[in-house]
Order: C-alpha cells, then sequence, then structure tokens
C-alpha cells in the first residue's frame, strides 16, 4: 500500500515515468514532471537506510557482508518486488508505446519507481516517514536473501563454481539487441571452456548475463550436481556390495570344516 502524502503532486510525479511526461507536455496548464530527480534523491536515502538498518540488525557481521546484503536489498530485482508490493505498478503513469511493451511490470521501471517513490516521501515528510516506510519492507525480505542465498549474485555464484569445478572464468556474449530504444531486449550467452551452457535476457546488458548466469546455475551446474552425487551414491553402493560379499566370504570361511579348509 502506498503511503499518505500531505501534498499530493510530490506522489503524482513520484509515478511519473519520462514516456509519460514526453508525451503529456502540459496538464493543468503545469508542465508534467517525470519521476527521475527523485529517483536520484530516492537512490541516496535507501542506501542509506538500508546501511543503518543492517548495521544495527547484524552486528557481527563485517563490511564485506554488510555491503553484499545491502546490495543485494538495492538491486533492481529486490526493488520491483518492493513495487509491487505496495502497489505501485497500477499507479504508474507511462507512455503508451512503454505501457504497450509491458513496461508496468519491468523491474528497472518498476524498481526506478520505487526509489522515486522514497524520494518523494522524504521531501514531503522527513527522513523518519522514509524510514518507517522502508524498514518494515526490508525486513519482510531479509529471510529470504539470506536463505536464497541472494546477497551474492549469480555472476559471482556462477564463477566460484566454474574456477573450483572446471579452472576457468565464464565467458558471456551478447546475441542481440532487440526492440526500440526505449523497451530493449539483450540477450546473452554464458560459456564455460568451449560449451554454451545458458542463455539470458534483460532490458540491459549487466541484467541479462546475470540472467544466463542464474539460469546456468539453476541448469547446467544443478544437473552436474546431480550426476556427481548419483555417480557417488552408486560408488558408494558398489563398494558396499564388495565389503557385504568379502564379509560374507570371510564368515562362510570361518564356519567350514577343517577338512575343507
Amino acid at each position: 500500500m502506498l503511503p499518505e502524502f500531505r501534498d499530493p503532486d510530490k506522489l503524482l510525479r513520484a509515478l511519473t515515468h519520462a514516456s509519460y511526461a514526453n508525451e503529456h507536455a502540459i496538464e493543468a496548464g503545469k508542465p508534467v514532471q517525470d519521476n527521475e530527480r527523485l529517483e536520484f534523491l530516492g537512490d541516496a536515502i535507501l542506501d542509506f537506510i538500508a546501511a543503518a538498518w543492517l548495521y544495527q540488525r547484524f552486528p557481527d557481521f563485517d563490511e564485506g557482508r554488510l555491503t553484499a546484503l545491502r546490495a543485494a536489498l538495492v538491486r533492481a530485482a529486490t526493488l520491483a518486488q518492493f513495487a509491487e508490493q505496495v502497489g505501485l505498478p497500477d499507479r504508474l503513469r507511462l507512455g503508451k508505446g512503454e505501457t504497450e511493451s509491458g513496461g508496468r511490470h519491468r523491474a528497472n521501471i518498476l524498481g526506478d519507481a520505487f526509489e522515486a517513490l522514497l524520494g518523494a516521501l522524504y521531501l514531503d515528510q522527513g527522513y523518519q516517514a522514509a524510514y518507517d516506510f522502508l524498514v518494515p519492507i526490508i525486513e519482510r525480505a531479509m529471510p529470504a536473501i539470506l536463505v536464497e542465498n541472494l546477497d551474492r549474485d549469480p555472476k559471482s555464484q556462477l564463477q566460484e563454481w566454474s574456477q573450483a569445478n572446471c579452472s576457468v572464468t565464464p565467458r558471456y556474449r551478447l546475441v542481440s539487441a532487440t526492440g526500440p530504444d526505449h523497451a530493449k531486449i539483450f540477450t546473452v550467452q554464458v560459456s564455460i571452456g568451449n560449451e554454451v551452457i545458458a542463455t539470458g535476457n534483460g532490458t540491459s546488458k549487466q541484467m541479462a548475463e546475470q540472467d544466463a548466469a542464474r539460469n546456468a546455475l539453476l541448469n547446467h551446474v544443478m544437473r552436474l550436481s546431480d550426476e556427481q552425487a548419483n555417480t557417488a551414491a552408486s560408488e558408494a553402493s558398489d563398494t558396499q556390495a564388495m565389503e557385504n560379499w568379502l564379509a560374507a566370504d570371510a564368515d562362510a570361511g570361518e564356519t567350514a570344516p577343517v577338512s575343507e579348509r
């Protein structure tokens, strides 16, 4: 649920994407302003509140872990989830083309709008209001981030696995960039050695690379892990069978008559 605003114009601006402002230059005799400046402000406020909350919440975590957790909280995919939770998609003011291309549920647009909302709330009611609005959302998100290891991005996880198991670093190659400039979709392939193991898509090259790494972890790496586990289980079974056979043979030898030994 969106917070209440004393000045509705601040909320309206936070909800206004640049594509809408480009199509509606004047409304009610006033220029339409997009949310990009509010996004800039909200980004800084988000970083500060997230850092302050993490510092208090996890007193035993070192700087590196706190930094990774903050990055997981403020990444586009997480902010898009926050935006969905408070009902932003239905309230966004988007241009016609952006709406028709699915912009209302695009992660980067939702994340930017959430930051703009936070910036507008700060201007409307101050730091404490922004803090009180954001912290419950962060608290609900943190268990999943910790359990699912989301503070370690997929590219980092894939690189660690690849270097440990294959002694090589994954390589990413841009395959295509399709669509109009305001709604491009990038497609990236990730390879380990000479094998292409996954493909990913995103609204930026960086997001497409993360998606490719995520798909690689979910599909290729998990398949290899399953194969390794099955091989280990098979080897363990073979070993146990041999041990059982030897034990049975030894028992037979012990109970056989002396004349048969």
